[in-house]
């Protein structure tokens, strides 16, 4: 393994064709970055014309459209401000998400809250690279080919997981340059779709949709935040540790905020528009979110529609994938960033093989999975944001890599406060795949607090914002006194 202090040491290697630097922190000389350059990942990979897809599944919980558009763009841009806060630490610590929430957790308590954001990322990117080809499959069947050809979904898994997994590879400066492409390709495209299907928008059936109860309100907050910006909180802070240290923490904030919200915002609400206008699409979204869409098109405009569907949801696998793997070297693996992220994508090509050419039904019990982790995830989140608003000080860089150090070896506080929240959260939620993920229908046990199963919360997902808000309330207490000391005895000390 390699030791504390030549991990934390500050030269490496990172602006060359392929990064070298690991989750060692970043020399000042490569901390370059400014906060307006933070737009481009976040608009990027969510600038997807997936997201349209979200505009029917928050009609689907019973709510209005004025309800609709006050949640989806609530839900959005908080989830996104949420990683916006997490980003600071980054340009504190310049080191990577999961590195610096050794300051919450332990040097070694991290690992808990770490299996848990590997095992998510690695989940959520190969979702994202199974849409792709998915609708790639689709789309040419519209096109007049044969979509569910062997030789064509080959052909299509190839091309995704190569380009994810190159670029991860790459790493963070090639990234970063593809990201900025991407905007402009996936950005027009997006535009060209809303301008040709605005006649299938009627606002009289649209407006005629019933409102719903504060349950479903809830319930469809939740769905927009955890489809959005706590999707990513757990990768906030990768992207930001090339800030140069003087940067601002408000601008960060913004920057993150404003590139991960401005798209989904106006897509989510256009296909809310779309979905409300039409029945039938609304059923077909549940089905192929992206097939449904395409269905609305021209023909000679699908060629273009499948570029940007697929290269905005490769985008978004590029950002987990890289990330994930400096996740698995936090977690002590000690391996080049290079062939971590590439351990993560042969995982992500392989999850995408067996899907596409095996499964019968997996996407079901996938994403059951999934949103189980999504409860312990809100926690960390909760504990970190905590943790990041109480700090006054940079972090001891050497410190986050030495159990020995002022954060310790393990965090009780983060770790009892992450065990609990988890098990009130879970008791909060309701499995959304039953049939197809029967394993998982243990959750949900104290729903009969708010109504049971058949009441109006209990598909609301509260066990998420719980977890959330109660870790967050609980380390904003408990731990203050444990901050202080630390950075006190830094000060004490002279460092």
């Amino acid at each position: 393994m390699t030791s504390p202090e030549s991990t934390a040491a500050a030269p490496v290697g990172g602006a060359g064709i392929i990064e070298t630097a690991g989750i060692e922190i970043i020399a000042e000389s490569e901390r370059t970055a400014r906060p307006r350059d933070l737009f481009w990942p976040w608009f990027a990979a969510n600038v997807s014309v997936f997201g349209m897809s979200y505009g029917s599944w928050v009609l689907g919980f019973g709510i209005s459209f004025w309800q609709a558009a006050v949640v989806s763009t609530l839900g959005i841009v908080v989830s996104f401000l949420l990683c916006g806060l997490i980003a600071i630490a980054g340009k504190r610590g310049s080191a990577p998400t999961m590195v610096l929430s050794r300051a919450a957790f332990g040097v070694h308590g991290q690992k808990v809250p770490g299996i848990v954001s590997w095992l998510t990322s690695i989940g959520w990117e190969t979702f994202l690279a199974i849409m792709a080809v998915l609708a790639t499959a689709t789309v040419i069947t519209q096109l007049g080919g044969d979509g569910q050809s062997t030789a064509l979904r080959v052909i299509a898994t190839v091309i995704v997981a190569a380009l994810i997994v190159t670029a991860s590879v790459l790493g963070y400066h090639t990234i970063m340059k593809l990201q900025s492409v991407l905007t402009w390709i996936t950005g027009a495209v997006t535009i060209l779709y809303v301008a040709l299907t605005l006649d299938h928008i009627d606002l009289a059936a649209v407006m005629a949709q019933p409102g719903g109860s504060p349950g479903q309100v809830i319930g469809a907050l939740v769905m927009v935040m955890t489809g959005f910006g706590l999707g990513w909180i757990n990768i906030a802070a990768d992207w930001s540790r090339y800030q140069s240290r003087t940067a601002s923490d408000g601008a960060i904030v913004a920057w993150n905020t404003l590139g991960g919200s401005l798209a989904p915002v106006l897509l989510v609400l256009f296909g809310t528009l779309l979905a409300g206008s039409d029945p039938a699409l609304f059923d077909a979204v549940a089905a192929d979110p992206i097939g449904a869409l395409a269905a609305l098109l021209p023909v000679w405009v699908l060629v273009p529609f499948l570029l940007a569907a697929v290269l905005a949801l490769v985008s978004g696998a590029v950002l987990g994938i890289y990330s994930s793997g400096l996740t698995l070297l936090s977690l002590g693996i000690d391996i080049p960033r290079p062939a971590a992220a590439a351990i993560d994508g042969l995982i992500l090509t392989a999850g995408t093989i067996w899907v596409v050419f095996f499964a019968t039904d997996f996407l079901g019990p996938f994403q059951s999975f999934l949103l189980t982790l999504g409860v312990p995830l809100a926690s960390w989140a909760g504990i970190l944001i905590a943790d990041i608003l109480t700090r006054r000080a940079d972090y001891d860089e050497q410190a986050l890599f030495d159990a020995r150090g002022r954060y310790g070896a393990w965090d009780l506080t983060s770790i009892a406060t992450m065990a609990v929240a988890s098990v009130i959260g879970w008791g909060l939620v309701i499995n959304q795949f039953a049939e197809a993920a029967p394993w998982n229908n243990w959750q949900g046990y104290l729903l009969f607090l708010v109504g049971g199963r058949e009441g109006d919360w209990a598909y609301a997902n509260l066990g998420v914002f719980v977890a959330l808000v109660l870790s967050f309330a609980v380390c904003l207490v408990a731990r203050r006194g444990r901050i202080r000391a630390q950075e006190e005895g830094a000060a004490a000390r002279g460092v």
